[in-house]
């Protein structure tokens, strides 16, 4: 059978084969569109009892077009698929079991040619290139790509990573912002019409998700020059729950420590004997930069000391951390320059992700066919565009940080500047 797939006929003939397990890359129309908009021009199926892949032509130039429905059929079929970003693939396909290889190998380029290259140059702003690129230098970099990541597919994969992340990010990307276009025009320098869409990437090196797209940083929106007006609700009113104290709080759990007062920088402050906004510098120069001499005695300190002490002797002595909730492991042999503190840092900003995503995963859950919907998360901010008919959904969503025993602060208007 010829590695391209055309018409009906064969792509019957390859459902039949009756393939269980296979590595599936999807070529859209084009990079640069966010997933949510874009559409598909060619999927690669390798199953790996085959000795070569094949690429299924749906919309491209150099073939006749096929129904997705019927490649949605036959991906459905499958056991079990393996994918290089799982987020990603469901964008466009969804499937009960799907490895996500990127988890073992975060760090990996996916293959282009120099057709590829040359054309992207001339054709910059064209917003269906893989639609022009030869059907044949797609199908040099898919069968490259599986060649590179093969080794990968019997490798343990992380339950949380591979399970529930994608889905929680996948979800939120999929939600999309509502924006003033006119405003965004100005601030950005972008005309992506009324609606624009975010993109996590958890693939770094702590795996805290960074999220941008098309050059716009949407977890580092300037609070100061006016720009957060251009993000405005599809419903009534944009609403931020923003959970106050994060990493105290959570390293005060790593080491079973409980603050005389419901506000943990009241706490800093009494322990200090300085005031509130001294004690908040304080204590994240130390949580970040190590704990200073003259307050090593206090017991918050002594614990946090005794907690990095312990994590380093236990990295350098087995080779890796396991960190609380997510299971990820820090390995020693794949980070460089790394030191006490250092590892700390990295383990609290897991712990931080694992949390939000637990808490996350809760809040869709309760967001489930209702109108309220959860559209950006930034760290320790949860943004909701919010339905006037839904209070008792907030109520909810707001039981779960308390669940979680975390303290929020709220804010909500007819903008993401909340000056209005």
């Amino acid at each position: 059978m010829f590695w391209l797939i055309e018409n009906t006929d064969q792509l019957k003939g390859f459902y039949n084969k009756g393939y269980k397990e296979a590595y599936i890359e999807v070529i859209p129309y084009s990079y640069k569109t966010h997933p949510v908009i874009n559409k598909i021009s060619l999927v690669y199926v390798h199953p790996l009892d085959a000795h070569k892949g094949y690429i299924i032509s749906i919309d491209h130039s150099e073939s006749m077009p096929l129904n997705s429905e019927y490649i949605a059929e036959l991906i459905s079929s499958y056991d079990t698929l393996y994918v290089w970003g799982k987020k990603e693939f469901l964008h466009y396909f969804v499937h009960r079991n799907i490895i996500d290889v990127s988890l073992a190998s975060p760090e990996y380029e996916m293959e282009t040619t120099k057709a590829h290259q040359i054309l992207s140059q001339r054709a910059k702003d064209k917003l269906d290139i893989n639609r022009i690129v030869p059907i044949v230098k797609h199908y040099e970099t898919c069968e490259k790509n599986y060649n590179n990541l093969k080794q990968h597919f019997n490798e343990p994969v992380n339950e949380f990573y591979n399970s529930r992340v994608p889905l929680v990010f996948n979800s939120i990307e999929r939600s999309g912002l509502r924006v003033n276009r006119e405003l965004f025009k100005q601030y950005f320098d972008k005309d992506w019409g009324d609606k624009v869409y975010t993109q996590y990437n958890y693939r770094t090196t702590t795996t805290r998700p960074s999220n941008r797209f098309g050059g716009v940083n949407f977890a580092a929106l300037n609070k100061d020059n006016g720009c957060r007006k251009t993000f405005i609700p599809e419903n009534e009113v944009l609403l931020e729950i923003d959970i106050s104290a994060y990493h105290p709080t959570l390293a005060a759990s790593l080491i079973n420590y409980t603050f005389n007062s419901g506000d943990i920088h009241e706490s800093f402050s009494k322990m200090y004997g300085v005031d509130y906004q001294k004690a908040k510098e304080l204590t994240f120069k130390q949580l970040y930069g190590g704990v200073f001499k003259q307050y090593k005695n206090l017991e918050f300190f002594a614990g946090i000391q005794k907690y990095i002490d312990q994590l380093w002797y236990f990295f350098r002595k087995n080779g890796y951390i396991e960190c609380p909730i997510s299971k990820h492991k820090f390995e020693y042999s794949k980070l460089d320059n790394m030191n006490p503190q250092k590892l700390f840092n990295y383990l609290l900003q897991n712990l931080e992700t694992a949390t939000n995503v637990r808490i996350l995963w809760e809040i869709i859950k309760i967001l489930k066919n209702k109108q309220t919907k959860l559209i950006l998360y930034t760290y320790d901010a949860f943004l909701l565009d919010v339905h006037k008919g839904e209070k008792e959904e907030i109520k909810l969503i707001l039981d779960v940080f308390k669940k979680h025993k975390l303290k929020v602060k709220i804010k909500h208007g007819s903008n993401y500047d909340f000056t209005e």
